[in-house]
């Protein structure tokens, strides 16, 4: 029996066809990672840059004021823990343009009314679809980039912290153009309805093979596993780190005589600083088989920093803030060792929400400890012994998630 083949074309045709689109399909999700998370600081930043004149322009009382400022940790607390629960009933597409439009609502509604208790209200509505959005991105690296995860989650770390800086540094120059707080706060809706249209393809098909299509199915439960609180425990306290230093770092530098202007480009400096290193990170901890050297390496840098701030704060100022930065690589870090210690999409989802929720509780004390601390002692060696003491449990829960164990297991 002779048998035919069929022409070359019939068997080839669907696969070149096929390739294009998987790879216009890739670049949008890339597109729709970035853009997401160059949404997910903007709305605080913004609003901590014009705080003064809303407090102004909506008669806040000082104790009002305060809650503003620690609502972002305890709302990733809160509204990140109901992620895993969406992502079993709903696609991931469909609950990251759920959460993009949580905070798209947040942001124009918080900006059009004059009440304290709507703009409380609307402000955490735009705050859960952060939260919910902060637990879902490691889940969508590791689905549709399961070879290029450190590479792609430097990139989104990137893409976060510039947003936040743009906001921080553009909110309000913005307002001072429209003559308004207000501007300067909406006008980052804008950037929120342009994260949605990359996952609107796979949305609207609502089936098909697109990994953004299908819901998750199965439950893991980190919070039983001592790799999942040793992750949230690495996670809160170096983001405990991180807002105490937003929070007082220029007040630090301008108690050791710089001028106000200089202590804020010091702060920044932090964040500039950071930006390559976020981007090189998680890669780095990709190619490494061994990442206990990467978090001893940056711990021991942050705790230079502080003993550095605490001696000579004013004359190895730019120094201590370099160590600072690179110590906080241990942001990008935590971040890629979410889809390191988690086997499959169901794992990753479930340890990025337990490590988050339970991380930002524990960060949520930063500011609040530096503070009162600061405030009893009327000097800086408490606060920065306070923080050492978090750096060092920092690395040993660190170390705990070095060694190479899985979430499901």
């Amino acid at each position: 029996m002779v048998i035919v083949a069929p022409p070359a074309s019939t068997l080839t045709a669907p696969v070149s066809a096929a390739a294009p689109a998987r790879t216009r399909g890739t670049a949008l999700v890339l597109a729709g990672i970035l853009l997401v998370a160059l949404n997910l600081r903007v709305a605080i930043t913004s609003l901590g840059a014009l705080l003064e004149e809303v407090r102004t322009g909506l008669h806040l009382s000082g104790a009002m004021a305060g809650v503003v400022t620690t609502m972002p940790t305890i709302a990733f607390a809160a509204f990140g823990a109901v992620a895993p629960w969406l992502v079993r009933r709903f696609t991931p597409g469909r609950v990251v343009v759920a959460a993009m439009v949580a905070l798209v609502a947040g942001e124009v509604v918080r900006v059009a009314t004059g009440s304290t208790i709507v703009f409380m209200a609307t402000s955490a509505l735009a705050l859960a679809g952060i939260a919910v959005a902060n637990i879902l991105l490691p889940l969508l690296v590791r689905q549709h980039f399961p070879n290029r995860t450190g590479l792609v989650t430097g990139a989104y770390t990137v893409s976060l912290t510039a947003g936040a800086s743009v906001a921080a540094a553009s909110a309000v120059p913005i307002a001072d153009a429209f003559g308004s707080w207000r501007a300067g706060l909406g006008a980052w809706s804008v950037l929120a309805v342009i994260a949605v249209l990359p996952w609107l393809p796979a949305v609207l098909r609502g089936s098909g093979a697109h990994a953004a299509t299908a819901p998750l199915t199965g439950r893991v439960r980190p919070a039983r596993t001592r790799v999942g609180w040793a992750m949230a425990i690495y996670f809160g306290t170096q983001a405990l780190s991180g807002y105490a230093t937003m929070g007082w770092l220029a007040q630090l530098f301008r108690d050791s005589g710089y001028r106000p202007q200089t202590a804020g480009l010091l702060l920044a400096g932090v964040t500039a600083v950071g930006i390559p290193v976020a981007l090189v990170m998680p890669a780095l901890a990709m190619r490494l088989g061994n990442l206990r050297p990467l978090i001893l390496g940056l711990s021991a840098m942050m705790v230079a920093s502080y003993v550095g701030l605490a001696l000579a704060p004013h004359g190895g100022a730019v120094a201590w803030v370099v160590l600072l930065s690179i110590g906080q690589g241990a942001f990008p870090l935590a971040l890629v060792m979410i889809g390191l210690r988690a086997r499959t999409p169901e794992g990753t989802v479930a340890l990025s929400a337990f490590t988050q929720c339970v991380g930002y509780l524990i960060a949520a004390l930063g500011p609040l400890v530096v503070g009162t601390l600061y405030e009893i002692t009327g000097g800086w060696h408490l606060p920065i012994g306070f923080l050492v003491a978090a750096a060092l449990i920092q690395t040993v829960a660190g170390l705990a998630v070095a060694r190479r164990r899985f979430v499901e297991d």
